[in-house]
């Protein structure tokens, strides 16, 4: 298992739900934490909290969909020297439920596309390179298990090709101490999922986080937080690493 103490992660969408959760559960771990928000104010009581655990800190702010924003938020992370381990890309967004879904506007494809797709994939591909010369890097890219749902079009279709383009990315790296995996956090009630998603965004510990800790050498694989919920840290490195294949485009 992978120890992260004194590395950094950069976590998107880690103001609030799912990503507030995972940078509490880095911190706690001593991995030192990039925090996105799409606004520095946001990360106050993320920052404040995580500090507390004794590791370094900071925030960077960025509105996804402006993909100058986070070019210029990837400088920003460049200027100040830090050397990016880790990224979890978690932020991302649900921009409608169409009952009427044959009238699906094309901003929902354009938004979701910015936000849920090359938003992170200009993360990695900013980052990956040097992970590559250095030898260790792990990627986790958050993906949806919706299916069968034409209501959420645009949501559904960026969180498939972010799948798509993620899978690809690991089929170069697999075998290799860079790491590029996905994770399913479920249905959760974030300010994405909703207050009527069954399940706690605490449910989606460690499965969220498991992918910066195995240390097989593959990449490839889905990690569902519903596999883990319950898992020790260590009991879920072990699954991962032991119980799941790599991922063939369904969850199912």
């Amino acid at each position: 298992m992978v120890n992260v103490k004194g590395r950094w992660a950069l976590i998107t969408g880690a103001s609030r739900g799912i990503g507030y959760g995972a940078a509490v559960f880095m911190a706690k771990q001593g991995c030192n934490l990039i925090l996105h928000g799409r606004k520095e104010e946001h990360l106050t009581k993320v920052l404040e909290e995580v500090r507390s655990y004794g590791v370094e800190a900071y925030a960077v702010a960025a509105e996804l969909s402006d993909l100058d924003a986070v070019a210029k938020m990837l400088q920003t992370i460049d200027e100040k020297g830090t050397d990016v381990d880790i990224i979890l890309n978690n932020a991302g967004i649900q921009i409608a439920y169409r009952v009427d879904f044959l009238t699906t506007p094309v901003s929902d494809y354009e938004e979701s596309f910015k936000i849920n797709t090359i938003a992170p994939m200009m993360i990695v591909y900013h980052f990956l390179p040097k992970m590559v010369e250095k030898g260790f890097g792990r990627i986790v890219n958050t993906t949806s298990g919706i299916r069968r749902e034409p209501q959420q079009a645009g949501y559904s279709a960026s969180k498939a090709a972010l799948d798509k383009v993620t899978m690809d990315l690991a089929s170069v790296y697999n075998g290799t101490n860079v790491m590029v995996n996905l994770t399913d956090p479920g249905w959760c009630r974030t300010d994405l999922g909703g207050p009527s998603a069954p399940n706690a965004p605490e449910s989606s510990l460690p499965g969220v986080v498991v992918g910066a800790f195995v240390d097989d050498q593959k990449s490839g694989r889905c990690f569902g937080a519903g596999n883990f919920y319950g898992m020790t840290l260590e009991e879920a490195v072990r699954h991962a690493e032991t119980a799941l294949p790599v991922y063939t485009g369904s969850l199912e």
